[in-house]
């Protein structure tokens, strides 16, 4: 494969002078390579194979870990300090643990492009992240349904409150079963429509993406979120 737009997700040292690479691609999905001599000090690649980074790889094989031939800037990379950076790389993550190789996602590339810009633009990190999180799991097929109750097939009311039932959706929380995440219809209206600027609908939102998450993640930890946790209690 010759020149595909991707990024790297993470980077795994391999002997005593490669590295394996995890990248995430516009038209191949994720993907592993092995870049030889990438950790050599005057490797060409040595530089290149940075996180946030849009690059052109190229590479050679049909096994499931390819040869990294080439890898060249596609532009500038995202800047992102900070909180900023922890948010990236947990972006990264979540695209490392949740998509499986080899499965294209080019809307799902240009969501992440446009997420790490916001991120580096200064954009309410809170919003641009329940934002990805939505659009991720809806692109792998696990669409979150935020404008209808499940019970009874009826529009979201604004005033009501709701449970959201995993793999089902929100249910009018007097007949929902006891497990779920509470939330009002006025959260669910808010995240259908992109809004984040409530402070319920902050808190509400972010719960609910951890619980579907963590089941999507199953044994899986997240240890961007751990840390994004522990810089937010100091």
């Amino acid at each position: 494969m010759n020149s595909a737009p991707a990024f790297v997700l993470h980077t795994y040292p391999f002997r005593e002078t490669s590295l394996i690479i995890e990248a995430f691609s516009r038209d191949h999905g994720r993907v592993a390579l092995v870049a030889r001599g990438a950790r050599r000090p005057r490797s060409a690649l040595r530089g290149a194979l940075l996180p946030f980074q849009p690059l052109l790889l190229s590479w050679s094989g049909k096994r499931e870990l390819r040869t990294l031939t080439r890898a060249e800037w596609q532009g500038n990379p995202a800047a992102l300090k900070g909180q900023a950076l922890i948010c990236g790389f947990y972006l990264n993550e979540l695209l490392l643990k949740l998509t499986p190789r080899d499965d294209p996602h080019e809307h799902l590339f240009s969501v992440y492009e446009g997420t790490l810009a916001a991120l580096a633009g200064g954009v309410d990190q809170a919003a641009v992240l329940r934002r990805f999180e939505m659009d991720l799991l809806r692109e792998l097929g696990y669409a979150v349904i935020l404008d209808r109750d499940v019970g009874c097939d009826q529009p979201v009311a604004r005033e009501h409150r709701y449970v959201y039932v995993v793999e089902r959706g929100p249910v009018s929380a007097g007949v929902a079963p006891g497990n779920g995440v509470e939330l009002s219809g006025q959260t669910l209206i808010d995240m259908q429509s992109g809004i984040f600027t409530n402070p319920a609908t902050q808190q509400q939102s972010k719960a609910l993406m951890r619980t579907l998450i963590n089941h999507y993640l199953g044994s899986q930890v997240l240890h961007t979120r751990q840390l994004l946790r522990d810089l937010q209690d100091l």
